[in-house]
């Protein structure tokens, strides 16, 4: 097994319709451009949006890899930018019913290309369901999507008060999505931590803001990541800004980052939610 630290970053919000997606595809490649290796696992299973966004068609996923038929790299679709998307499947809901023999496949698959990888971006699906929750306490990084709704603020502090009640989790990273301005997403931010001191004892740390822009629905409708589609865009310089950060948060230390360890961590919360 390799030892090579992996950053696994799970980027999830609560609620749908954030930006979730969008921010994990256009995030990872800028964190490619920034000559990082980057790797995106769709892990919403329901509509499998990265998919939609950038107009590609899996022929063969997760579960393909389950049953033996092939290795993770056969799965893997080169992306924009020279990222690699592993397909969303039906086989991460498999994953709390796998056998002792496909757990250790799916671990292996994942090792195999570690060494080959510094950054795993997941794009998790909407909601706070077990799945969810499992790729978020397994990754080393959470990054909360939210936006200004209160539907949106109230779904981010469900979110965040459950991975504090049940992984113990403390420290969450927030990026503010579709504001006007910079501060309204600061604010927005605040706001949310006011909620978290009042009943949890819980830090989150803001990430940037990414903000309102045109581009992004022509570049959805184009089926082309926006920095990629309209790369001087607000909203593209934007992420690229909180690719630069992402780029300078501290990689995982001992063994516990290698991405095989990731695995192992989700298929055991996995298996404890079943």
């Amino acid at each position: 097994m390799g030892h090579h630290p992996v950053q696994v970053i799970a980027v999830t919000g609560g609620k749908g319709g954030v930006g979730k997606s969008n921010i994990s595809v256009n995030m990872s490649i800028a964190l490619a451009q920034l000559g990082r290796r980057v790797m995106l696992l769709d892990a919403d299973l329901g509509l499998a949006n990265v998919d939609v966004l950038l107009g590609i068609r899996a022929n063969k996923t997760l579960a393909d890899v389950l049953s033996g038929e092939c290795e993770l790299r056969d799965v893997l679709i080169q992306g924009p930018g020279g990222i690699r998307i592993v397909p969303a499947s039906s086989g991460v809901q498999q994953m709390a019913s796998l056998t002792r023999q496909q757990h250790g496949a799916l671990i292996r698959a994942f090792s195999d290309v570690s060494d080959q990888l510094d950054v795993l971006v997941v794009d998790t699906a909407a909601g706070i369901s077990d799945t969810v929750v499992s790729f978020v306490r397994a990754a080393n990084e959470a990054l909360v999507v939210v936006c200004d709704e209160p539907s949106s603020v109230t779904d981010a502090y469900a979110l965040i008060k459950l991975l504090h009640r049940d992984a113990g989790m403390q420290r969450f990273r927030v990026v503010a999505n579709m504001t006007r301005t910079a501060t309204e997403g600061k604010k927005l931010v605040q706001r949310l931590q006011l909620v978290c001191d009042k009943f949890l004892d819980v830090a989150l740390q803001f990430e940037g803001a990414i903000p309102f822009d045109e581009n992004v629905r022509k570049a959805v409708q184009h089926q082309r990541a926006l920095i990629d589609y309209a790369p001087q865009a607000k909203a593209s310089s934007a992420i690229r800004a909180l690719a630069e950060r992402v780029s300078q948060w501290p990689l995982p230390t001992a063994a516990t980052g290698n991405l095989e360890f990731f695995v192992e961590r989700l298929l055991e919360t996995s298996e404890a939610g079943a």
